[in-house]
């Protein structure tokens, strides 16, 4: 059951995830993009995280919207605005309640901003796995760690990682990587477990 307590303490969960990964989101960026995923999401996350010290939020759209401002404002490059569309979207379905609903409002936000279709070594193709796991009631950490994985072989023809062409091929997605700890952040949390 989403309140708005756990969505703060999901979202905090991956703040926290992102800062520790700092290094390790850059350096996977480093091989196919330019180098600053992790510290651009460090960055995003901070702000949120300080937003959420200094507010008194009534519910989980407001949540999902200072999150969407935070890291639209602080995150270069194209996951800010992929980031906050997802946060954005997620917004308007919050009061569903569903988590399910709210994720896929978020990949529908993800996929009008950025143009993406799964296969495209993007985001998404994370976002999209999860979605379906979700439907099903049967997310685990074995469903985002396969999605993760999965984005290895696939060549990017989508944003600066589109640049490399083939050497993209073999490398994790950053972006990819950067959503899987929004999703065990989730797993992690109670708002699946009612």
């Amino acid at each position: 059951m989403l309140t708005t307590e756990n969505t703060v303490n999901w979202l905090t969960s991956f703040g926290e995830k992102v800062i520790e990964n700092k290094a390790y989101l850059s350096e996977l960026d480093s091989l196919i993009g330019d180098g600053d995923h992790g510290s651009n999401m460090a960055r995003g996350v901070q702000a949120m995280l300080e937003k959420f010290q200094s507010t008194e939020f009534k519910e989980p759209n407001d949540v999902f919207k200072t999150t969407a401002m935070a890291l639209l404002s602080k995150i270069g490059g194209a996951s800010g605005p992929l980031y906050g569309s997802a946060f954005m979207e997620m917004a308007k379905q919050s009061e569903t309640g569903d988590i399910s609903v709210i994720i896929s409002a978020g990949l529908d936000g993800i996929k009008k901003r950025g143009r993406a279709e799964p296969g495209e070594k993007t985001m998404i193709d994370v976002w999209v796995p999860v979605c379906e796991a979700l439907q099903e009631n049967q997310l685990t950490k074995q469903v985002i760690d396969e999605a993760v994985q999965a984005t290895k072989p696939m060549k990017a023809t989508k944003g600066r990682a589109s640049y490399v062409g083939d050497r993209s091929i073999g490398e994790i997605d950053p972006g990819a990587m950067s959503s899987a700890y929004l999703f065990e952040a989730l797993l992690e949390g109670d708002i699946l477990n009612d």
